[in-house]
């Protein structure tokens, strides 16, 4: 077998792994919606507490996310994707044998904690281990792999609860993890030096060269202090944000109580609005790659977004069938968002990669730790207070359009890359924030 054969084995095989664990963190993440009932009988709680229940996930990946760079510009991916699915394993456990939703909290926190490094563990690797050209493809394909784990989460976790039930699930889900420590570590490599290999002449050497144990400290600095930065932390609070605030746990009770709909066909509209959402990101990255553009695709593509909001906040009753479609379309332009990371990257110091992308992917769990009790207490103020659910439902949908529209009006601020580092071309001063 050629050198260059041995590379793209090593290379795919890596990327195969860790999918995994990224894949399971995606289900972890929108899991709640489809056993939402469930959890609400099991533990005799309202529409906040749920909402708090499955906020808990992202609030530690909020805080996480910097730290989880960090890491992973020092220690490597290597070894924090293997602490992570250690920590993933014992949460599953103690959410599936717990007695009361607060001890099902500290489940859902420790597989927060360690599902929060698998992203931008995946992001570092792809940098190190794929053509800075491609960046953005390889992106777009590692958020279809993630949402596949969201398809799991959504219809066929509604379907295997029916008839194991959901603790069962969560337990399995523990040993899948204890698996999952032993292959990452057989077969993860941090660059492709550690495995043997020269330096690729189209690699990008800021990211692969550097010395990854010196200068966080500076490097943290820069990425906050540089404000081309933090317009993808607002894209993705809003438009990310409201995504996994709405598809991981609002969206199936509201077609529910809105709709009537039961559960198996409720998840199915978040099934097919997650499979949008994979296929969305492939196209948005090949096409930002393609065209060399990233404001435009995330323009066009946040827009459509925004819309598909629209007949929900003003609830327009639709049939099945468009319901379906809509799900869909919204699903397909959801990953806008996808682009910050790519952007982050380019107006950064390509060295600390792992810091850019997490300090802008912060946005997406921070806004769904604030809008998923929100939309929970919005929800139980009004029952509470005799009101009308479906009413309730369009103020939560308003809301959710609204953050949206905040995410969208943050592209304008965004820079241009053109698909090409410029961390050595500030826009203008930097900003101490």
């Amino acid at each position: 077998m050629s050198r260059t054969a041995r590379l793209a084995s090593a290379q795919w095989t890596i990327f195969c792994v860790v999918a995994v664990s990224y894949l399971l963190s995606y289900f972890h993440r929108l899991a709640p919606a489809a056993i939402s009932s469930d959890l609400t009988t099991a533990f005799a709680i309202n529409g906040t507490t749920l909402g708090s229940l499955a906020a808990v996930y992202f609030y530690v990946h909020s805080l996480m996310q910097v730290p989880t760079g960090v890491l992973t510009d020092t220690l490597g991916p290597r070894t924090i994707l293997s602490f992570g699915a250690g920590v993933t394993g014992v949460g599953c456990v103690v959410f599936a044998t717990a007695s009361d939703w607060e001890v099902a909290a500290i489940g859902r926190l420790a597989i927060g904690l360690g599902t929060s490094v698998a992203f931008i563990a995946f992001l570092k690797l792809n940098a190190a281990w794929f053509p800075e050209r491609r960046f953005a493809s390889i992106a777009g394909l590692t958020i279809m792999i993630g949402n596949f784990g969201a398809v799991f989460g959504a219809s066929p976790l509604a379907w295997v609860v029916e008839t194991l039930g959901w603790r069962a699930v969560f337990a399995w889900l523990g040993a899948v993890s204890a698996v999952l420590i032993a292959l990452t570590w057989a077969t993860v490599r941090n660059r492709p030096e550690d495995a043997g290999f020269a330096l690729p002449p189209d690699f990008a050497p800021a990211i692969v060269g550097a010395q990854p144990h010196s200068g966080w400290v500076d490097g943290l600095k820069d990425v906050v202090r540089n404000r081309q930065t933090w317009p993808g932390f607002w894209i993705n609070f809003g438009i990310c944000g409201t995504f996994f605030c709405f598809s991981g746990l609002w969206a199936v009770p509201y077609l529910m109580d809105v709709y009537s709909y039961s559960r198996v066909v409720a998840s199915n509209h978040v099934t097919l609005l997650l499979l949008g959402v994979a296929l969305g990101a492939l196209c948005v990255g090949r096409v930002s790659d393609r065209f060399g553009n990233r404001k435009k695709v995330m323009l066009a593509f946040g827009g459509a977004y925004l819309l598909t909001w629209v007949p929900l906040a003003i609830e327009v009753r639709l049939p099945m069938a468009a319901t379906l479609a809509l799900f869909f379309v919204m699903g397909f332009a959801i990953p806008s968002y996808t682009l910050t990371w790519s952007v982050a990257k380019e107006v950064n110091n390509p060295r600390f990669s792992g810091i850019a992308t997490s300090v802008v992917n912060v946005g997406c769990f921070l806004g769904a730790g604030v809008m998923q009790p929100v939309i929970g207490w919005i929800l139980d103020s009004a029952t509470a207070a005799g009101g009308d659910v479906v009413s309730a439902y369009r103020t939560a949908m308003v809301v959710l359009f609204v953050v949206t529209a905040l995410g969208f009006a943050a592209i304008a601020f965004l820079r241009e890359t053109h698909a090409r580092n410029q961390w050595k071309e500030p826009a203008g001063p930097p900003v101490r924030v």
